[in-house]
């Protein structure tokens, strides 16, 4: 059943590519307005609303569907026969990388909540080395699909 899948392998590619660069945006873009946000804005100011408004809409309009596009397109990937050796080491630790995105995206997403209550106590120095995380991820994804030298 999944061979009808292998026709448009370029194509699923092709959206999974598109759906992880979206989303790494947002992963690197909304940690650096938490920075700007907890440092220069005043809580209830309208600067406040302003930050609280783009980190809302890049986290659900951005960040969301194209985490959710990564992971459909990912998955169609999976199951076409012929693109994943699981007999090799480089899934597991793709896998791994994928896991710690997650994490890392709903890590920020509570964040905004934070940010939404006024209840935030992290400083930009916190967010600055939080947003190192995807970059980390990144890399170990990036070589293990790519190098594979697992």
């Amino acid at each position: 059943m999944f061979d009808l899948l292998s026709p448009y392998y370029p194509w699923i590619l092709s959206f999974h590519v598109m759906a992880v660069i979206a989303w790494m945006a947002g992963l690197f873009y909304l940690p650096r307005l938490f920075v700007y946000h907890v440092e220069r804005v005043d809580v209830g100011s309208d600067t406040d609303s302003l930050f609280q408004t783009m980190e809302l809409k890049l986290y659900r309009l951005i960040m969301n569907p194209s985490m959710i596009a990564a992971y459909v397109f990912g998955l169609l990937m999976v199951v076409t026969p012929g693109i994943v050796d699981w007999a090799s080491v480089w899934p597991y630790t793709k896998l791994v990388g994928i896991a710690g995105m997650t994490w890392f995206h709903h890590w920020c997403g509570r964040r905004r909540k934070e940010f939404t209550s006024g209840s935030n106590t992290r400083s930009g120095r916190d967010y600055r080395l939080m947003n190192e995380v995807p970059t980390l991820l990144m890399v170990l994804i990036v070589i293990s699909v790519i190098v594979k030298p697992f």
